[in-house]
């Protein structure tokens, strides 16, 4: 675990750097433009619809009910706009993963490579197109788990356990992908995931944590939460940017220092084949 510390550290402290924190305000920009536009014209129908599927199927007492029984029958007067917050967070999480691919890590890759490995050749096994897919594929896949298991907020520990695993597998996914996409062949990006699969579950867990924040922030004050919805929508955004753009520089230095031992493995391999010869 010591290249995982390594890692983490060196992350910290590029986080800090003016430059990460600038990096942060495009994405920051893009998602609040984004979603004060969608919310301006469709939370009011969104609340609509949810409040006569909650009528039309009896949801209210049933979730009245459910609320008594866990001390929580304050909520019953904002069942439907929490529902509606909880299935617009994942949609939240999508848009800013996507403006973090496109506007900031390129600029995490090239800022770390460029810094610390200058020396590594780029071999260019990924692609856009491949990041786009693998990144579309994983938030599809998070955002079904997460609206499955909505019910499991009533009880708090085991939200923030599932959404850690959630997080844990979902940056995984693609920012491996993105760290390696240009500096990886196919098979060295295969070889990474195959022999450093535990550590990279390490930073994914421990990024899930972190990814949990925000949703925290909805659920621990669920009344205000709601009052003050457009507010911690944007603060929501601002902090699972800082989030993947950290986890971003995590990971890229633990991938590319795993890339580099990797390849001095290959030539040491490669000379003693040749010295046999």
């Amino acid at each position: 675990m010591r290249a995982v510390l390594n890692a983490y550290g060196r992350a910290v402290l590029s986080q800090l750097q003016a430059r990460m924190l600038l990096l942060s305000l495009l994405p920051f920009v893009l998602s609040v433009a984004l979603w004060g536009v969608l919310l301006f014209f469709g939370l009011q129908p969104l609340l609509d619809h949810l409040h006569g599927l909650f009528i039309e199927h009896d949801l209210f007492k049933l979730s009245n009910g459910w609320l008594a029984s866990l001390g929580l029958g304050m909520l019953k007067t904002v069942v439907v706009p929490f529902v509606a917050m909880l299935l617009l967070l994942p949609l939240m999480i999508m848009t800013a993963l996507v403006f973090i691919g496109v506007a900031a890590m390129p600029v995490v890759v090239r800022h770390v490579g460029g810094r610390h490995y200058a020396g590594l050749q780029q071999r260019r096994g990924g692609s856009l197109l491949g990041s786009a897919g693998t990144a579309l594929a994983a938030v599809l896949v998070f955002a079904v788990l997460w609206l499955l298991t909505l019910p499991l907020y009533a009880i708090p520990p085991l939200a923030v356990l599932l959404q850690v695993a959630l997080w844990g597998w979902l940056t995984g996914r693609v920012m491996v992908y993105d760290a390696l996409a240009d500096y990886a062949s196919v098979a060295e990006r295969q070889a990474i995931l195959r022999r450093h699969r535990w550590p990279l579950l390490a930073i994914g867990v421990v990024s899930g944590l972190a990814g949990a924040l925000p949703g925290l922030l909805w659920v621990g004050g669920s009344v205000m939460a709601v009052v003050l919805f457009p507010f911690l929508a944007a603060l929501s955004i601002w902090l699972y940017i800082l989030v993947f753009i950290f986890t971003g520089l995590w990971f890229t230095y633990y991938c590319l220092e795993a890339l580099a031992a990797l390849r001095v493995e290959q030539v040491a391999a490669n000379a003693a084949v040749m010295a046999a010869e």
